[in-house]
């Protein structure tokens, strides 16, 4: 169990109010910038002890781009070179990644990009029921920070994740899934260390790229807070 400080660290990363008792008159906390919750948020994945893969991890892959992005992709979890560069999709997936979103006139550091896991399973496994249950929390929290006006998820375990559901990619592509309470569209598509593998494929998710564009320009622009 985390020691009082790191519950303290971890719930308000989550963004979870705590009941502390105190005086009526007591004065009500400032609130903070979206910044400084964005570097609480970092903190906490950076100091997580709370699943075994902290013990195995070189550093914690919190995600990278732009925090006022209107595209977040996710993927599963990080690789080997992720674990040492401490940044999600680097490598030869990273770069088809890339031109992936240039396809669809995205330039990388204009989306957020993030995974399910924050820390590398050991031999680049699945992630374990138990490892999701204590880093998606942490997910859910960049989302809200975010409020992107789509998410485009990359493989069929960082899909079946986020939606909570055990369906094959292949019935989760071409339609528009609905995530969170504020109801962003989700659209699936394969993950690039997969098209590597199988290049063939390449052209569907080409398809789920223009699909993932068209809905994006379909969906009314984010309300200014």
């Amino acid at each position: 169990m985390p020691g009082a400080q790191a519950r303290v660290q971890y719930l308000a990363a989550l963004g979870i109010d705590q009941y502390v008792r105190r005086a009526l008159w007591a004065p009500r906390a400032p609130v903070q910038p979206v910044a400084e919750h964005w570097a609480v948020l970092r903190r906490a994945v950076a100091q997580c002890t709370q699943c075994s893969l902290h013990a195995g991890r070189t550093q914690t892959v919190f995600g990278t781009g732009s925090e006022q992005a209107e595209w977040l992709l996710v993927g599963e979890a990080p690789g080997a070179e992720e674990d040492r560069q401490g940044e999600p999709f680097v490598g030869p997936a990273g770069q088809l990644l890339t031109a992936m979103l240039q396809a669809i006139g995205l330039e990388r550091e204009t989306v957020f990009i993030a995974n399910v896991l924050k820390c590398r399973p050991p031999g680049n496994r699945d992630p374990q029921t138990d490892e999701v249950a204590q880093c998606l929390p942490y997910l859910s929290r960049q989302i809200a920070l975010l409020r992107p006006r789509i998410i485009l998820c990359v493989g069929q375990i960082a899909a079946q994740n986020l939606l909570a559901t055990q369906q094959s990619l292949a019935s989760l592509r071409g339609q528009v899934h609905s995530f969170g309470e504020f109801a962003t569209p989700l659209v699936v598509t394969y993950h690039p260390a997969y098209l590597l593998r199988s290049p063939s494929e390449k052209r569907k998710a080409w398809e789920d790229l223009k699909f993932a564009r068209r809905t994006f320009e379909q969906t009314p622009p984010r309300a200014v807070s």
